[in-house]
């Protein structure tokens, strides 16, 4: 039996004896080696649980071990990522791997501050690492946690402020140290905060920490946390070509400083103020490949939301203008047969 500590005694058993009674069964969870966990945490920044699933199995089944990860290609590495987004995490990640084997003898670090040193890893990412895997009393502060620590306590300021953040993690290295236990409380923290503190509709009856909420205890649930209000999203029109020469169609590779860096796309961009779509793919293409191109049609239009941005892109058929169909580019290209562009 585990001994707590200190005037957080209540609320803390609380959620730990929920946690241990509700917790989700999620694969990292099953042996939670450092590698297994640090994995598992660069996936969950910005995305679902029920969306990581499934690239965390394959993933761990094609890189079983942080040596296996550090030997394989970028662009390995960034296929058994696609369509998990924000493929930074990804190159990052495969950094980092090699940094670990080449330096650090294969294992990660338990301080907090050393894990901070690799690529990708940040106090949040750190925290989690050192919770979770080695039983550090390090609490970890992600939208899920405030979220809660701002209820428990009703802060009424913005919980996205310096003074804020300082003083959740004070009252939670406080709580984390009378838990005894640092990986279950983390876990718990966030568990709580996905599946019963939500954002919207939060389900405060079965919740363990019901009994200690202020912000429940006053009626303010629905309007904490405190946030201001966020700047217009910005929208921007794209054009893109699928330029066809017999068989095979013209992709690019972006830099890898670039946002989707080291993936490969259609040549294209944003649309300009006074000009069709079809002149905007007509003039990216021939600023950024050297080719001129003519349009032969319409393919089809997709809208995607980004964290920051929201984009419209229409995709054109186009051919090369001339005999030659010569692509001057500071960047890798290909020209690859439609049957191998899902490669």
């Amino acid at each position: 039996m585990r001994r707590y500590v200190g005037a957080m005694d209540a609320w803390v058993t609380h959620l730990l004896d929920w946690y241990r009674r509700h917790r989700r069964a999620l694969p990292w969870r099953d042996a939670p080696t450092p590698y297994r966990v640090w994995v598992s945490e660069v996936m969950l920044q910005q995305t679902q649980v029920g969306t990581v699933v499934p690239y965390f199995e394959r993933f761990l089944a094609r890189f079983p071990s942080v040596e296996a990860l550090a030997a394989a290609d970028l662009q390995e590495v960034l296929k058994a990522w696609e369509g998990l987004g924000y493929y930074s995490r990804a190159r990052h990640l495969h950094r980092a791997a090699r940094q670990v084997v080449t330096e650090l003898g294969g294992c990660l670090p338990a301080d907090p501050a050393a894990l901070r040193c690799l690529p990708g890893v940040g106090t949040y990412t750190a925290a989690a690492i050192a919770s979770i895997a080695f039983g550090q009393p390090h609490p970890v502060v992600d939208g899920n946690v405030a979220r809660v620590g701002a209820r428990l306590w009703c802060l009424e300021q913005d919980v996205r402020t310096a003074a804020v953040q300082r003083l959740l993690q004070a009252r939670l290295n406080r709580a984390i140290a009378a838990s005894g236990d640092p990986s279950a409380f983390n876990q718990a923290m966030m568990e709580l905060g996905a599946l019963v503190c939500r954002p919207r509709e939060p389900d405060c009856a079965p919740c363990p920490l019901a009994g200690d909420c202020r912000a429940r205890a006053v009626g303010r649930v629905a309007e904490v946390p405190v946030r201001r209000a966020k700047a217009p999203v910005p929208h921007y029109r794209v054009a893109v070509g699928l330029v066809e020469r017999g068989e095979h169609v013209l992709i690019a590779r972006r830099a890898e400083d670039q946002m989707l860096g080291g993936l490969w796309e259609f040549p294209g961009g944003k649309q300009e103020r006074g000009e069709t779509l079809e002149q905007t793919v007509v003039r990216e293409i021939r600023e950024e490949m050297g080719l001129a191109v003519r349009v032969t049609g319409r393919v089809c239009t997709v809208r995607h939301a980004y964290s920051h941005f929201r984009i419209t892109l229409t995709a054109f058929r186009c051919a090369p203008v001339g005999a030659a169909a010569e692509v001057h580019c500071d960047r890798p290209v290909a020209w690859v047969p439609w049957s191998r562009l899902g490669d």
